[in-house]
């Protein structure tokens, strides 16, 4: 559940007497928060000291906190000459890249200048942002650290550098189109067009929301402004192994959006297989079992590995669609047909066709594996039919 304060109090309290709402300002700043109670009044006077007086603004923060951040965000906005909201989120779906988008959504400009809560990103810097995309008539500005000017003097440590370095690099390496032109893909600090944005089409998993808008909806113009990575005004950096995994997933899940590029994965994976598959057979016959029915039982060890790895790889996203007994059983069902299909199949291209051994058996095994990735995504990971839809039909 969501609830929407502004600096006079929370709107969905019916104690509350309804305040005026403000006219949008020229530039929405939006700030995901998680525990920032030590920062935000700061990073208020930092904004008023240098945005509205060469641009009118508004700033929303989208909280997931579990301390008094929003009670002090509201203290501190009652000194400041714009409109502050907080939509506190009682579920942080998405994480900080989701808040992000729930910003986006509330914003009343056109401009939308997204930013840190712990004041590494000056906000002198907004202005020049918006600027900079209204002379280049660019849709997305990033504020990256790795141009000319630019510096990320603020990481703390030899070991945040290299994770910084390293997931730009991987980033860059699995992007290189849609990232073409931006050379700080993890700047969290950065401008966008309101009507660049494909908000129904973003998926935030984490922190790192400019590479998720880079990859699902990239605007056509980019171009970028150097800026300098402060050091934290107070707290601790939300940064942490849990956040890294989760980046990692979030990778997986963008690269493999495309169809092709998911049948690959699914390929992959299936080559995996054969290490547990050959691992048991050799195991059972080792043990005396005949060949025959220790090949059957050694199928299902790869079956079962596959399954693990595409539920969390690959369709990681849609596991929610049905119940995992029910997913378990038609990937079983899918993959042993495969085993059942080939033989005839291979039969059929030798006999009827005129194929010789080997190439039958190298087309049959093309075959049943597209056919067992459709039906394992059609049959497995499709979200099902709602029953309004089906009634419907049946009418």
């Amino acid at each position: 559940m969501t609830h929407e304060y502004t600096a006079s109090g929370r709107l969905d309290d019916p104690a509350v007497e309804p305040v005026e709402v403000p006219e949008p300002g020229a530039v929405t700043i939006v700030v995901p928060t998680f525990n920032e109670s030590a920062n935000v009044r700061q990073l208020l006077h930092q904004i008023t000291e240098s945005v509205p007086a060469r641009l009118p603004c508004e700033v929303v923060f989208v909280d997931d906190s579990t301390d008094d951040t929003p009670r002090v965000i509201e203290e501190a906005a009652k000194d400041c000459p714009f409109p502050v909201t907080v939509l506190h989120r009682d579920e942080p779906v998405g994480g900080l890249g989701g808040a992000v988008v729930e910003g986006m959504k509330a914003a009343g400009s056109d401009w939308i200048v997204v930013m840190d809560g712990d004041c590494q990103h000056p906000p002198s810097l907004v202005p020049e942002l918006v600027a900079t995309g209204e002379r280049a008539n660019a849709g997305l500005v990033v504020a990256s650290r790795y141009i000319e000017g630019g510096s990320r003097a603020g990481l703390a440590g030899g070991y945040r550098i290299a994770v910084s370095r390293g997931a730009t690099w991987l980033t860059k390496a699995l992007f290189p189109r849609r990232l073409h032109g931006i050379s700080d893909p993890m700047s969290g600090f950065f401008a966008i067009r309101r009507s660049d944005i494909a908000a129904d089409a973003l998926k935030p998993l984490g922190y790192k929301i400019l590479l998720e808008l880079a990859v699902r909806s990239r605007p056509r113009t980019v171009t970028e402004v150097p800026f300098v990575f402060q050091e934290r005004f107070a707290g601790e950096s939300k940064s942490t192994a849990a956040e890294g995994r989760r980046f990692l997933r979030h990778l997986a899940g963008l690269r493999t959006a495309s169809p092709l590029a998911r049948m690959v994965v699914f390929g992959l994976i299936g080559l995996t297989g054969f290490v547990p598959n050959l691992a048991a057979l050799w195991a059972m016959t080792g043990a005396g079992l005949h060949y025959l029915p220790a090949e059957i039982v050694a199928n299902q060890f790869g079956v079962a590995w596959n399954f693990l790895l595409i539920e969390k790889l690959l369709f990681r996203e849609r596991r929610a669609h049905r119940h995992w007994a029910d997913r378990t059983v038609r990937f079983a069902l899918l993959a042993n047909a495969d085993l059942v299909l080939r033989i005839p199949l291979i039969a059929l291209l030798v006999g009827r066709f005129g194929l010789a051994v080997l190439p039958a058996t190298a087309l049959a095994l093309v075959i049943t594996f597209v056919l067992r990735f459709v039906g394992t995504e059609a049959l497995v990971y499709l979200p099902r039919r709602s029953r309004s839809r089906t009634a419907r039909s049946t009418a």
